[in-house]
Formats: C-alpha cells, structure tokens, sequence
C-alpha cells in the first residue's frame, strides 16, 4: 500500500487527446505501436496500457520485466520488447512477448531457444542500424540472417525497424532522410527472399511530425503520447498527461537572520513564511530547483523553492500567500511548468519526467 501524499494524476482525456492528435496525420491503414517503457514516461506504465489498449495495435516497452508486468495486469496486445537481454528469453516466450532481435548474439540464442521448445512461427521483430549506432544489425548482415531464417520455421519476422537519431532537427534533415533510405534498402533485401512481408516502422514522434511520407506500416509514438512533441508549435497542439501534486506539511515563521535546510543555503534577510512540502529529490525532483531557482503553485500563486531540495521535502516562501497546512500544492500541471523544470535542471522534458519517483502514487482519471 502507497500512502505516499504526493501524487502523480494522469490525464486520461489527455493521452486521447494526444493519441489522436498523431492518428490524424497518418493513413488510415497504417498501426500505431505506443510506448510505454520506463513506467510510461515516469508516469504508470501498467494503467496507461490498459487505458489505451483498445485504441492502439502494438505497446513498446525496454525490458522484459515492463512487459510482464502489462501481461500480469491482463493487457493482451502485441508488446514488442525493445531491449531484450538473453538471460531473459525464456521469460519472454512465458509471457508471450516479442523480442527485439539486434545482433548475432541475441538472435542465434533465440533461434536455439525456439528451435528446442519448439515453437511455431514465433514473432521475433529485427532491428537495423541506420545511423543511431545504438542497437541493430547492419546492412551487410542481411545474407546470413536470411539463410537463418530459411533454415527454421519456429520464428516469424513480425516487424523490421530501425530508428531516426535526429527527426526532431530539421537541421539534420539530410542525415534522416539517408536513415530512411538505408532502411528501405535494407527492406527491399528482405521481401526479395521472404515469402511474407514483415511490418515496417522507423518513425518515432517527431518522425511522424517531419517525415509522415516514411510512416510505412506502423509508427511508434512515444513523448507525444504524453503531452511534447519535441516542437513549440507541435507542443501546444498536444495536452499535458503528467499532473504532480503534494500538499503542505508544516508552516513556519522564519526569524530574521534564521536559516532553512540543509548548510543553512537559506538564511532570512526578513522575517519570512514557509511551507515544508513532502516531495524532494528522491521523488525525482532536482536539487538545481533549490535557492530560489524553482517553484510551486499554492493558491494559484508561485511559490519559489528556497534552500537545498532535500530527499524528501522542499521548503518554499509562502510569505504572501494566504493558505494553511494541508492544502495542495501543485509541483507542475502544464507543459510550460514541467519544460521550466527541464531548463533549470539543465535537462530535457524525458528526463524530466522518467525521474518522476516509483514511491510516487499514481493515478491515472479520465
């Protein structure tokens, strides 16, 4: 039992909102994969599956625990497994998951493990590397996985992907266009040999924004899903999913001359109210927020966050704020607070919000 005070409420209205604010630029044919790896974006994972389930064809998640856990819960779409490590494949199979396979490694173990159980026409999905040098298979290795292919018919490749590096920057507009024809080289080398035409995706949020040509089969969108689309203008189409809330502990009067926190980072130059509010660093809040730099909003009013963020509370000056313990404080609920949060952090927006503590309740409304 979470009896944690502070809580994240996720925007359901919202995640529709956003869902089909990217279903409408694409072909009515072509499948959205949505991803929900990293608790969804330091949101619940679990509950923003199980909202959307009926509304998307594909989940995404980074690890196999993510996709157990959506399995346990009863989600029953495809989950395409981003990073699967072998020491899990097993699981993998258990749980009916599907794998990403992105090197001689992971692939040649799979295909033991399938040959052995044995499974039938197992949908394994193949990632090639087009410039992100990340994950992935390179073009040259295309002869030898296609003569692994012919040899068993325990796999079946659902899907080929690959994925942009830079679709956000339309600076580096050349180098995505050259990944997207890379990948459709590299397709081509497949359907030539393959009796069946595996999905194609490469396009990832900003990919469906700047190069919604490319869309192929299916798109994975993922930070839209919850309210940014890497683009001012992009952004302010999309509605905010991510509502962190808390309310005030204690309030005190601080003399002049007194201090706050830790190493005394605050000390009065005037008499001075404050409200000790529980949510700190271990909660996912940077500690760059503190001595005045960051703030809350209590009463409709910006409270500025004054000393050292400690692990678990913040102390802020409430000094011309009517208000009273108890009531609520809002860490941010829009856009624009959570990308001055970023800013000051000296961050992005996904760190942001993945940092967003598990000991956080979440609650997921609409």
């Amino acid at each position: 039992m979470n009896n944690h005070v502070t809580v994240l409420e996720i925007d359901g209205n919202a995640l529709t909102h956003n869902l089909n604010y990217f279903k409408q630029k694409l072909k009515p044919e072509t499948k959205i994969l949505a991803v929900v790896k990293a608790f969804g974006y330091g949101s619940d994972g679990v509950q923003v599956a199980k909202f959307l389930e009926d509304k998307v064809d594909y989940f995404a998640v980074a690890y196999s625990h993510e996709g157990i856990a959506l399995r346990n819960a009863g989600v029953k779409t495809p989950i395409l497994v981003l990073h699967p490590q072998i020491p899990n494949l097993k699981d993998i199979v258990t749980y009916r998951l599907e794998p990403n396979l992105y090197n001689f490694k992971i692939f040649t173990a799979f295909l033991k493990l399938a040959d052995e159980a044995p499974l039938m026409n197992y949908p394994i999905h193949l990632k090639f590397n087009t410039g992100l040098n990340r994950l992935g298979f390179w073009h040259t290795d295309i002869p030898k996985i296609l003569s692994s292919l012919k040899e068993t018919n325990h796999v079946k490749v659902q899907s080929i992907f690959s994925h942009l590096a830079a679709s956000e920057d339309l600076e580096e507009q050349d180098f995505s266009i050259n990944q997207i024809n890379n990948f459709a080289y590299i397709v081509q080398q497949f359907f030539k040999h393959l009796n069946y035409e595996p999905m194609l995706h490469i396009l990832n949020t900003s990919g469906v924004v700047n190069y919604s040509k490319a869309q192929f089969d299916m798109v994975r969108v993922g930070i839209g899903l919850y309210g940014f689309g890497n683009d001012v203008k992009e952004t302010a189409q999309l509605k905010n999913t991510h509502n962190l809330k808390s309310i005030i502990s204690q309030i005190h009067i601080i003399k002049l001359g007194e201090s706050v926190g830790y190493n005394r980072a605050f000390v009065a130059k005037r008499a001075t109210k404050t409200a000790t509010i529980p949510v700190g660093h271990a909660d996912g809040l940077s500690r760059k927020l503190g001595n005045n730099k960051g703030f809350v909003m209590i009463n409709n009013q910006k409270a500025p966050i004054i000393g050292n963020v400690c692990m678990d509370m913040i102390m802020v000056n409430i000094t011309k704020i009517d208000c009273k313990e108890g009531d609520e404080v809002i860490i941010f609920n829009n856009q624009e607070m959570i990308q001055n949060i970023a800013e000051i952090s000296e961050t992005i927006v996904y760190e942001t919000l993945t940092a967003i503590s598990q000991r956080v309740n979440k609650m997921l409304k609409g």
